[in-house]
């Protein structure tokens, strides 16, 4: 067997087992996302954020702002609803991989994070945008929400997939680098995030 061949049949077995793995955390979130309506509360508030972020005249933003309250509140409660769902898995189904390997999640458990924790960040992250208790003014309020729920989808996107194709998605989509909305959420959600993802927390 020469080593042509040989590479052949490793890299197909790692695309066989790579793509097993995603099939089943793509079902699996998919069959507890379905329970919410998520994404479309999500898609309104990112096409009425930027309405209202693009029109100039102050009267006519103040109405638009109020508009988007009721599924803001609705969005929040709905994370938080989603992410007490999913924390009632076992944490075999819930490993969220460093590294891109098929089936690392059951050969090197250590070197994953948990989602449910991860979720729940995002979760009490939104609760307190939206409540907004520094009382930021409507435009600050919501560039942290828009940020704040870009890296839920990329949590998201990371767990069906990869890091790597989270963060590609999340720059085609809204031409915004991980980076940049690390950068762009509330100082307690990044600690709190980057805690469980590096393990250790990132100055604000």
């Amino acid at each position: 067997m020469d080593a042509f061949l040989i590479a052949f049949l490793l890299g197909l077995g790692y695309f066989t087992l790579k793509g097993r793995s995603e099939r089943a955390r793509i079902a699996l979130l998919g069959s507890h996302l379905r329970r919410y309506q998520i994404e479309k509360l999500m898609e309104q508030l990112n096409h009425g954020y930027l309405r209202a972020l693009g029109e100039p005249e102050a009267e006519r933003r103040a109405p638009m702002w109020a508009a988007l309250g009721e599924a803001e509140a609705q969005l929040a409660q709905q994370l938080s609803d989603f992410a007490a769902d999913m924390s009632r898995l076992p944490p075999e189904q819930t490993r969220l991989c460093r590294f891109s390997l098929p089936m690392i999640e059951r050969w090197l458990p250590q070197s994953t994070l948990d989602l449910r924790a991860v979720l729940r960040v995002h979760a009490d992250a939104m609760q307190a945008a939206v409540a907004n208790h520094g009382q930021r003014s409507a435009k600050v309020r919501a560039h942290t929400l828009l940020a704040e729920l870009m890296l839920f989808q990329h949590t998201c996107h990371w767990f069906c997939k990869s890091r790597t194709v989270a963060s590609i998605r999340l720059l085609a989509r809204h031409r915004t680098a991980y980076e940049q909305v690390l950068d762009a959420i509330a100082p307690a959600t990044r600690h709190a995030y980057l805690a469980l993802v590096k393990g250790s927390p990132r100055a604000a």
